[in-house]
């Protein structure tokens, strides 16, 4: 049995909570160490409590002073993306070594996609999550740009109302912000935008992405072969990540060019990519796959930054 390192997550709100369930299930080089809120009466740290978790409801400062701290190795923060600028300097200063999974679009640590570009960060002190719809959608975007130059990629993540807590409410602008320029630095495109939309329907709706990328002409077979290849390797960490139809193919000539907004007329070849993204509900209902992404991305994430660690030690 691999040696497992103590693991503390920030914000006992939905993420967190989500969170600290796959831990518990699923943890091979991770264990619970504590859970930490601001509300002492939130179902997140009761619920914690009653899985044998250590809890506080102090924030980051109660944390450090928890005598757990000392064999803490990994923190998430399920937070804010303002939160995290003051847990980030917080945590540093108490224990400069530490590893910081940041589940917000803060951004202070490089934009981590697992199946993209994990291997590129395991040395960082700090590792962004960028956003839900960035988790779901810039693996389509690098799977076009391995096989043709992305011009413009342009991304709608539509989620249920009801999968919106407080914290992603509050960070609808830094969504756009670290979404859009995730799309450039690790999907490949030159230019990208976001757009988030919380749909109010009852019964909720799953989560549902659209990709657009106009890229140079290229083989049409092998952009949708990528394709098909990058969702199974999402869907290995997110079972409910899937295709909604066929990916779809449009080729805009000099004479018919295709009117980017913020970029211009373009010649070339538009893509559209259709996802739904289902949660493996083991918190939270099924259609808030938008949590659950995230949740399920920053796991392997932080397994993998203990594996290292791990590995290091040995």
């Amino acid at each position: 049995m691999a040696k497992k390192l103590k693991a503390a997550i920030i914000g006992s709100g939905n993420i967190g909570t989500d969170l600290m369930i796959k831990i518990l299930r699923h943890g091979e080089y991770l264990e619970m160490g504590v859970m930490v809120g601001i509300d002492p009466a939130s179902d997140g740290l009761a619920r914690a409590s009653r899985m044998g978790v250590a809890t506080t409801a102090e924030g980051v400062d109660g944390l450090i002073k928890m005598p757990e701290f000392k064999d803490i190795d990994v923190v998430f923060d399920a937070t804010s993306a303002k939160a995290h600028l003051v847990n980030d300097k917080a945590l540093r200063e108490a224990k400069p070594g530490i590893k910081i999974v940041d589940l917000t679009p803060a951004a202070i640590g490089p934009y981590c996609v697992p199946v993209v570009n994990l291997d590129e960060h395991l040395d960082q002190p700090n590792v962004n999550m960028v956003t839900c719809g960035g988790q779901a959608t810039i693996p389509m975007v690098a799977a076009v740009s391995r096989v043709a130059k992305v011009h413009y990629a342009e991304i709608v993540a539509s989620i249920s109302s009801k999968s919106a807590g407080p914290g992603t409410r509050a960070n609808i602008d830094e969504f756009t912000e670290t979404t859009s320029k995730a799309l450039e630095v690790v999907g490949g495109a030159t230019k990208g935008k976001a757009i988030i939309i919380l749909n109010p329907a009852e019964p909720p709706l799953l989560m549902r992405d659209t990709i657009y990328t106009l890229s140079d002409p290229a083989d049409q077979d092998k952009i949708a072969a990528s394709v098909a290849e990058m969702v199974e390797a999402v869907n290995k960490y997110v079972p409910g990540y899937r295709l909604k139809q066929d990916v779809q193919f449009e080729l805009f000539d000099d004479n018919s060019p295709l009117n980017v907004p913020g970029v211009g007329k373009m010649a070339g070849l538009k893509t559209t990519i259709f996802l739904e993204v289902e949660g493996a509900a083991h918190y939270l209902p099924s259609y808030a796959g938008n949590l659950d992404i995230m949740t399920s991305a920053a796991l392997g994430t932080g397994e993998m930054l203990a594996k290292q660690l791990v590995a290091e030690a040995a």
